[in-house]
């Protein structure tokens, strides 16, 4: 296994379980303790996890916003087969805005090359991809958040009054059944509110982590949503309130 993928894995086991020794670890990965230790190290360097006596665990606690870094190596397959089907919600020379986020960052990735369209965005680095299969792509502005690598603030939200969009792909924090769509930071709470507002069409993308979680600040109501990409087999439980909003729900499976 590959140094990279190896450490990919340790972090998710680490999120998943909350806690992983070193012995545990090896066994998982089937390499030397000493190797484990290297990698925790590096990836405590990242911030990626905390080491703990023995082990590691998850870099942040519960009511803490991980960072973008942190999000963007947690359920990377699953993560990729949401942007591959998200994307053919797309038609041509619609007005597309790009959600900040390690989910819509797998949603740009896998734009078609040859569809026209323009592309907006609150986040430099999906600019940055975006640019790559498309030469007009356009940014709200505003201040960088280096949790989550997104633009924020008065500048950006005077961006979104202004601006209408064909097409949103709306990243999340939490998705809590009886309260809706919610993040940890209220800037990025109002800038998705407008994002939403603003947009003819709504699709999330969320992998499976985000269902019954529960976060700061309510963006959203189950009702403001047109599609759900997720890369989970939801529940009866899980799937009522999108039902009951008449959401369309596309469950994917990883590639």
């Amino acid at each position: 296994m590959l140094p990279a993928m190896r450490k990919r894995e340790i972090v998710e086991l680490v999120s998943e379980r909350g806690e992983c020794s070193v012995a545990e670890l090896a066994e998982e990965m089937d390499c030397s303790k000493a190797t484990i230790r290297r990698d925790l190290t590096d990836l405590a360097d990242q911030q990626l996890i905390e080491r703990s006596h023995g082990g590691a665990v998850p870099a942040t606690t519960v009511g803490e916003e991980q960072t973008y870094g942190q999000k963007e190596v947690q359920n990377l397959d699953g993560k990729m087969a949401i942007g591959e089907r998200a994307v053919e919600e797309m038609t041509e020379n619609q007005v597309v805005f790009f959600d900040s986020g390690s989910t819509t960052m797998q949603v740009a990735k896998n734009v078609p090359t040859d569809l026209p369209f323009l592309a907006v965005t609150n986040s430099p680095i999906l600019a940055i991809e975006l640019g790559k299969r498309n030469d007009d792509v356009k940014l709200t502005g505003g201040s960088l958040r280096h949790e989550t690598r997104a633009l924020t603030g008065p500048s950006a939200e005077r961006f979104m009054e202004r601006t209408n969009f064909d097409l949103l792909f709306l990243g999340t924090n939490a998705i809590e059944p009886s309260e809706g769509l919610m993040t940890p930071n209220e800037d990025e709470a109002r800038l998705k509110s407008l994002m939403i507002e603003n947009a003819g069409r709504v699709v999330l993308v969320s992998d499976g982590s985000k269902l019954g979680k529960q976060s700061f600040v309510k963006f959203a109501d189950f009702g403001d949503l047109d599609v759900f990409v997720t890369d989970t087999t939801l529940s009866d439980e899980q799937r009522e309130p999108f039902e009951n909003a008449g959401v369309e729900l596309v469950e994917v499976a990883e590639g």
